[in-house]
């Protein structure tokens, strides 16, 4: 567990500086999606996807 939040936290900071640099390569594009594949492998999943569907959900019923 600890190293699931370690290597978290590392992946999230790197693509969090990478996109404050504003030169988004194909290796930092790597990093999000390693990001993203760790993160879909921890219990905080369930949690982000529900956030995700209710965002889809409230921006899906807005007329403009």
């Amino acid at each position: 567990m600890a190293v699931s939040i370690s290597v978290v936290l590392l992946l999230l900071i790197l693509s969090v500086v990478f996109m404050r640099n504003g030169g988004l390569r194909f290796s930092h594009a790597m990093v999000c999606v390693l990001l993203g594949f760790v993160l879909a492998s921890t219990s905080v999943a369930p949690t982000i996807a529900h956030g995700i569907n209710a965002t889809a959900e409230i921006v899906g019923g807005v007329r403009p």
